[in-house]
């Protein structure tokens, strides 16, 4: 067997394997034999077909089968062996003036076309600048987190009239131009929560309605944002219908619901924090505080992941070998139309960018992913997930231990852990190589950024 390499573009490589015939037939042979015990045919006792008969039969079959097994093999050796970075999986290449007879003695030869990962430095260096934000909770965010809290855990009352952050149960009908009700239009019951209205007249006209009161309303001025999402969630149906909606809809007002807000008194204490670290409306609004803010401090790292990625695959120039891996997706995405595929290409090959940028900025910086890692970030969720159920009663050690094995069996799960730790280990080793200015921001502020 003979196997060469042509380079046929930057990123791209032909590999030719020759097969001759003394590669394959002691294979051959051993498949015929092993035929030849199993196989069931008429007039022939059961292990006792001759390998004659069986290669006069299924030889074909088999020659193809042994050629597919030794060529895989060959193939996959050969990537290892040479310590080729590939993308894709290699593409078979068609040879226009070759036929094989696929006789017992006949020599082969294969093609494959390979794209090659690049190679491209991805060094960081103080040079490179980025704002780390400190997001600080304000006080209407606090203030806010605070009511929903006292909602949460408030008693539903049912006035007479509707008031600004009450729910009103009605019946929604469409209606024609001319207001009177639309022929065959739509009419559904849903609950529609004040707060979400946008539209400051509509919302007025909204306020001070008792039962069997009727209000002519324009959905989607009432909503604005995401108007057509709600609307769908609202009449319960398909949203692409909603977004066509045009006409108005008159509620007519079946009851309306109200959440008085809990007390804050001890009680209220206890519930919301059953850490019992918290008795006075001064701690608990510095509780409320330090909770938004660890949040907060979360997405402002996930910024910083994104300015720095997006600062990289500027920097880096990251060559693909697009014609090569479009053909790659399209032969093993037979049932999806190549319109789609060219549509969606270009967020694939970022992707690929970002995931060739983290694989050598660890093997630059030589810290691995291992096993321990994956079952201690297992433990520490799974001991998150009992304390929001089971707060007074934890789990020991050797618990968590049984709990992580079972977790882990799952292989999705496994998988995506192991991404999580291997993408926060590629940004902390970032993190420790660029120059970061840390700004504090307020959490108003920090929305409106891009």
């Amino acid at each position: 067997m003979n196997i060469t390499q042509e380079k046929t573009g930057e990123l791209n490589a032909l590999v030719t394997i020759n097969i001759e015939a003394e590669d394959y037939r002691e294979q051959v042979e051993k498949a015929i034999k092993s035929y030849s015990k199993k196989v069931r045919i008429p007039g022939f006792r059961p292990g006792m077909v001759p390998k004659g008969h069986i290669k006069k039969l299924y030889g074909k079959s088999i020659l193809l089968e042994e050629i597919n097994n030794l060529l895989s093999d060959s193939l996959n050796n050969y990537i290892s062996e040479n310590k080729l970075e590939i993308l894709g999986q290699p593409l078979p290449k068609a040879a226009d003036d070759k036929e094989f007879k696929w006789d017992f003695g006949e020599a082969f030869d294969f093609s494959y076309e390979l794209g090659l990962a690049p190679d491209f430095d991805a060094k960081f260096s103080d040079k490179d600048k980025f704002t780390l934000y400190r997001v600080k909770a304000d006080e209407e965010t606090v203030n806010n987190r605070i009511k929903n809290l006292r909602r949460g855990y408030g008693k539903v009352s049912n006035p007479e009239e509707s008031a600004e952050g009450d729910v009103i149960n009605g019946v929604f009908t469409q209606l024609a131009t001319d207001k009177t009700v639309m022929e065959e239009g739509i009419e559904a019951p849903g609950t529609l929560r004040l707060e979400l209205v946008e539209d400051k007249k509509i919302l007025k006209s909204l306020t001070g309605l008792k039962e069997g009161d009727e209000v002519d309303i324009d959905l989607h001025k009432a909503f604005k944002e995401d108007a057509s999402h709600k609307i769908s969630h609202l009449l319960n149906i398909e949203e692409d219908i909603a977004k066509d909606l045009k006409s108005e809809f008159r509620l007519k007002v079946k009851g309306i619901n109200r959440m008085e807000e809990a007390e804050l008194n001890e009680e209220f204490f206890k519930k919301v924090f059953p850490e019992g670290d918290v008795s006075t409306e001064e701690e608990m609004r510095e509780k409320v505080a330090k909770e938004v803010e660890d949040v907060m401090g979360s997405h402002a790292d996930n910024k910083l992941q994104s300015d720095i990625y997006a600062h990289a695959l500027e920097k880096f120039k990251i060559e693909l070998p697009d014609d090569f891996l479009q053909r790659w997706l399209k032969a093993t995405n037979e049932n999806i139309p190549d319109e789609q595929i060219e549509k969606e290409y270009p967020d694939f090959a970022k992707n690929l960018r970002l995931t060739l940028l983290e694989n050598k900025i660890l093997k630059e910086s030589g810290v691995e992913v291992k096993s321990e890692d994956i079952i201690a970030l297992a433990k520490e969720k799974i001991a998150a997930q009992f304390r929001m159920y089971s707060a007074n009663m934890p789990l020991t050690d050797e618990q968590l231990s049984e709990y992580a094995v079972n977790f882990l069996q799952d292989r999705e799960r496994a998988n995506q852990l192991y991404e999580e730790i291997r993408s926060k280990t590629v940004f902390e080793q970032v993190k420790s190589q660029v120059k970061l200015n840390e700004k504090e921001i307020s959490y108003k502020d920090f929305l409106e950024l891009k």
